[in-house]
């Protein structure tokens, strides 16, 4: 199958449709609550996530309150979420940053939020997207694996999808896809078995078949 302007059209169409009105899965009350769940949930599900925060933000919900914290105890806090050691870490160095260059504040543009130890282009564009509602996508496991799949945009780095992404996704949509993709691929376009068979994008995928 070739996949021209009008099937990737006809994609986008198809997966609005289906997860019109799709939500981040992560619970959060302020910006800087976000920004620490989805540092979190670098290789973990955003449930356990949520489970984990559900306490942690009862405790400390501000940079000041996590750093006086301290390592130690942040680690006992996050270790279900995995790799807690360096995520503590990265946690800490970027409340300390907050604190010393931002008045505590996370700030709302995407060149300052990469700056932020442990804080990609990913997590950045979460941020940029969910919580100062300004035009993202955010290219994570899901949305990689989605977009190359449908050849949507493909590449071999998640910098190269999220640039193809938004030459073929109108930025007023930018952030609403990115959910989308997100859901998508959790439902049904799984890494090891994807259910092509009640996909309603069988029609326009050009993976479909191998699967």
């Amino acid at each position: 199958m070739k996949v021209t302007k009008a099937i990737k059209e006809k994609q986008l169409a198809i997966l609005e449709e289906t997860y019109a009105g799709a939500m981040p899965e992560l619970i959060f009350n302020s910006a800087f609550e976000l920004l620490i769940s989805v540092i979190l949930s670098a290789q973990c599900t955003d449930k356990r996530v949520n489970a984990v925060t559900a306490e942690l933000f009862s405790i400390a919900n501000t940079p000041e309150q996590f750093l006086a914290l301290g390592q130690s105890r942040l680690e006992e806090l996050i270790k279900p979420c995995g790799f807690f050691r360096t995520k503590a870490t990265h946690i800490l160095e970027t409340c300390q940053k907050l604190v010393d260059d931002f008045n505590g504040v996370v700030p709302e543009s995407f060149d300052e939020l990469v700056k932020l130890p442990g804080v990609g282009r990913k997590t950045a564009n979460v941020v940029t997207s969910v919580a100062f509602k300004k035009p993202a996508i955010a290219v994570d496991t899901h949305v990689f694996r989605i977009a190359n799949r449908l050849q949507l945009a493909i590449g071999e780095t998640p910098l190269e999808v999220e640039l193809g992404l938004q030459k073929v996704i109108p930025r007023e949509k930018w952030s609403d896809a990115h959910h989308w993709l997100i859901w998508h691929g959790r439902k049904l376009c799984k890494a090891r078995q994807p259910l092509c068979s009640q996909c309603p994008l069988i029609t326009v995928c050009p993976s479909a078949v191998k699967h």
